[in-house]
């Protein structure tokens, strides 16, 4: 694996874990009622996410002007990485939603 595609999977990865942290620390903040603070880190969590799908748009365009990759299992984990923080951010939301209703 290049240099290149490796810092471009380990920022995707990096990014990824960032969103996904983010996101759990603006759960326990709306927890302890400071939305303020939970909107911030929601806010953290969603420009981490962009950051990680740039990532992944980088390896996408080479891909599409044939510049084939070979897949790696570190490849195939930082997709999952990003996957699984989009849907622990998305979900993230819905439960700030319900705390800021009780």
């Amino acid at each position: 694996m290049e240099d290149k595609d490796l810092q471009i999977i380990m920022s995707l990865i990096v990014n990824a874990g960032n969103a996904k942290s983010d996101a759990m620390e603006a759960i326990q903040f709306s927890k302890e009622k400071n939305f303020e603070l939970a909107d911030r880190k929601i806010k953290d969590a969603e420009n981490a996410l962009v950051a990680a799908h740039h990532s992944q748009t980088s390896l996408l365009i080479d891909e599409a002007k044939g510049d084939h990759k070979n897949l790696t299992l570190l490849a195939v984990h930082s997709q999952d990485h990003l996957m699984t923080a989009i849907a622990f951010t998305d979900l993230a939301k819905e439960i700030i939603a319900i705390y800021r209703n009780l």
